[in-house]
């Protein structure tokens, strides 16, 4: 087993590739979840803020005509 681990006097860069693989790997899972995460986000601040009523824009304060 101490062979195997050893790999033939390679194995600080076998295991180091190996280590930047995961490394890539996980980053190509992560990334992607968290701009999802991030562009969901941003749609429904965007919807909030659409479906906000327009009592701030409005001149006589948010009352209609009644």
């Amino acid at each position: 087993m101490k062979e195997f681990f050893a790999m033939g006097g390679y194995a600080f860069y076998v295991w180091m590739s190996y280590g930047i693989a995961l490394v890539v790997l996980i980053a190509n899972l992560i990334g992607p979840l968290m701009q999802r995460r991030r562009l969901l986000g941003d749609i429904a601040r965007r919807r909030r803020r659409e479906r906000r009523p327009e009592t701030r824009t409005r001149s006589d304060g948010g009352k209609g005509p009644n």
